[in-house]
């Protein structure tokens, strides 16, 4: 029987014929099992057609669900992560609490020896977001109502002028929440923090959505995060250098670049950046030897870098 939940569990139409081939058991057997789980609580309804079948379907209250001992094991990990300093840190917490009351003791005794600290940025970094705000933008976000809301660019700045815009994905990058919308007075699409953001009410008219540049919110996230226009996940300067010190010393750090291995002590490092001075400013914290092999704007950078530190060596403080 739990078997045959796992099958439903696939959201996929099953008929008693596959059914009974899968599990091995007779048709009616199959049927048998099925009412024991709609008496458990399961909205098991019948497919009509040549073939019948059966199909899970999503109930009014939460059934018994079933989960395999590694499912169960990387749920309480999640669930553990989610409980220090996240938005939903206290339903975490208890929901983790739910689940290993219902574990067996074999499950239990591993999710006891698994203890995850979850060390937190300085105060400010990742501000948390209201939980309700998440709620009330997935709405909007699903209806494909316009939005008014009032929003602070900075941490330090009061909420400038409502936006209108049309909202169309809620997503993370590197621990911040960020709503993607078409800005319509801007006329562009635009990234906004959702720790910064405040609703208005009530909501604007339903608009039909934009095609996202890019064609996917991911692309579009990396690429707008990258300093292109949302459509090219590659950095906008990109250069190789080698680098006179270990490939091993180097991939720990490089970050989405590539080393590769030229000898003990050389490697090769192809990497990107937002600008050519964050970039050679980038491959200098290596402190060691550097041989650009190119593009030529990147050796331009480390000279006008060369150039900068070499003026600020030269001081010793105000007045200098």
């Amino acid at each position: 029987m739990l078997a045959l939940l796992s099958l439903l569990q696939t959201h996929r139409d099953w008929s008693g014929e596959d059914l009974a081939e899968r599990l091995g058991i007779t048709s009616r057997t199959v049927r048998r099992d099925i009412d024991r789980l709609r008496e458990l609580g399961y909205p098991i309804t019948t497919v009509k057609g040549p073939a019948g079948g059966y199909r899970l379907e999503a109930g009014t209250h939460m059934p018994p669900m079933l989960f395999d001992d590694d499912q169960a094991v990387a749920l309480a990990v999640a669930l553990q992560t989610a409980a220090t300093g996240t938005t939903v840190a206290e339903d975490a917490t208890r929901a983790l609490a739910t689940l290993r009351q219902v574990m067996p003791p074999r499950l239990r005794h591993r999710i006891d020896l698994l203890r995850i600290t979850a060390v937190q940025p300085a105060a400010g970094a990742n501000p948390q977001v209201d939980a309700q705000v998440l709620m009330d933008l997935s709405r909007v976000i699903h209806a494909r109502e316009e939005l008014r809301f009032d929003y602070a660019p900075g941490p330090s700045t009061s909420a400038d002028n409502p936006r209108r815009v049309q909202p169309h994905h809620l997503v993370t990058w590197r621990g911040r929440w960020y709503l993607v919308a078409w800005d319509l007075d801007r006329e562009d699409w635009r990234t906004f923090r959702v720790d910064r953001i405040r609703p208005r009410t009530p909501t604007g008219p339903r608009f039909a959505p934009r095609e996202l540049p890019g064609g996917n919110v991911s692309t579009f996230i990396t690429s707008r995060f990258r300093g292109n226009d949302g459509t090219a996940t590659d950095w906008p300067c990109q250069g190789e250098v080698i680098l006179h010190v270990p490939a091993a010393n180097v991939a720990p750090f490089a970050q989405d670049g590539i080393v590769e291995e030229l000898s003990p002590h050389h490697c090769r490092l192809t990497l990107g950046s937002w600008s050519w001075t964050g970039l050679a400013a980038t491959i200098g914290r290596f402190d060691t030897d550097i041989e650009v092999i190119g593009p030529p704007q990147l050796a331009t950078a480390f000279a006008d870098l060369a150039a900068r530190y070499a003026r600020a060596a030269r001081t010793t403080g105000p007045g200098a």
